[in-house]
């Protein structure tokens, strides 16, 4: 169910080998020390998942595609709905397993469909996606040619997740790690490509997330990163005194230009802003998938361009940046 020993065996002739024994360390010891009192119904979750080889997989497309609805007899579809249900909520996706649609609460394919087309060639990429979720968007750069993905999330109904959805497409190059990026063997400098989607205004400190993405990369590799922001000049960033969007977790939502200058701070080159996109009650919305409120709850009823609490409506900003090479981070201080 949740194993990884494929991973650590395939990253032996990786620039991420070096990696390897703190690695298992890590997550042997996390394996056993979970503490999370709902792990025992996600693993019964997964054992009850039914056994067959798909037909069909589709990993290149905006529905992640496993199967067709003839795999699976009677009792196999009633068990998998049944399992699918008991690992609710699903944010992250959409995925259909054998003619079964999980109709996330994101809608996932929309922004990669926009940060896609922008992105330096995935193909034969190691990349690592932090804050991944369930892996939606893994599985996406693994259909865009990535060689091997490896997701960071510390919440363990994302990890079940992703292992559901790989017992059916049984990919040994995708896997969602529980850990966080601060709980990872510092400055590993390994990976070609280091997604950060949605993670920055959790964070405390911004420009520390920054440094330990950029401490994940090999020279020259690429950083996008998403998160929200305000449309002001630089020096200017919203610092929510209590709640964003009914989150109590939103520290910085900083202008373009202040995120910009932001990562050039933090010694990234090249960095540029390719898309800024508000986010839509389409793209994020309550479903069967996932009850209970969402986005439309969250602005302000007369007003949608507000919060409930009166700041901007989600604004959502891709930017792009890569690490340089050689010795040109001394010219930061870094």
């Amino acid at each position: 169910m949740i194993n990884y020993s494929d991973l650590i065996h395939g990253l032996a002739d990786t620039p991420l080998a070096h990696w390897r024994l703190d690695l298992e360390h890590q997550l042997q010891a996390r394996l056993e020390n979970h503490n999370n009192g709902n792990l025992p119904k996600f693993l019964a979750a997964l054992r009850a998942l039914p056994s067959t080889t798909p037909a069909h997989r589709a990993i290149d497309q905006d529905v992640v595609m496993v199967g067709t609805d003839s795999d699976l007899s009677t009792s196999e579809h009633s068990a998998l709905t049944t399992a699918l249900a008991a690992l609710m909520p699903w944010r992250k996706g959409p995925f259909n397993l054998f003619g079964h649609l999980i109709d996330t609460e994101w809608q996932c394919n929309m922004k990669w469909a926009r940060i896609a087309p922008h992105l330096n060639p995935l193909h034969g990429r190691i990349v690592l996606d932090v804050g991944s979720g369930n892996g939606y968007y893994g599985w996406r750069m693994l259909g865009a040619g990535a060689a091997r993905v490896i997701g960071i999330d510390p919440s363990w109904l994302s990890v079940t997740q992703h292992c559901a959805i790989n017992h059916f497409l049984r990919d040994d190059r995708h896997h969602i790690l529980p850990l966080t990026l601060e709980e990872m063997t510092p400055n590993i400098q390994g990976f070609d490509t280091a997604f950060s989607m949605g993670v920055l205004y959790h964070r405390r400190s911004p420009l520390d997330h920054l440094e330990e993405l950029r401490n994940t990369l090999r020279p020259g590799g690429e950083l996008v990163l998403e998160t929200l922001v305000i449309d002001g000049k630089e020096g200017e960033s919203l610092v929510p005194e209590g709640r964003y969007a009914r989150m109590n977790n939103v520290w910085f939502l900083p202008s373009v230009p202040s995120l910009i200058s932001w990562c050039r701070k933090m010694g990234f080159e090249d960095v540029r802003c390719v898309d800024i996109t508000s986010t839509s009650t389409e793209e994020q919305r309550t479903t069967r998938w996932k009850p209970g409120q969402s986005l439309a709850d969250y602005l302000d009823q007369e007003n949608p361009k507000h919060t409930i609490e009166g700041h901007p409506a989600p604004l959502r900003a891709t930017i792009l940046a890569q690490r340089p090479f050689g010795g040109r981070l001394a010219r930061y201080g870094l």
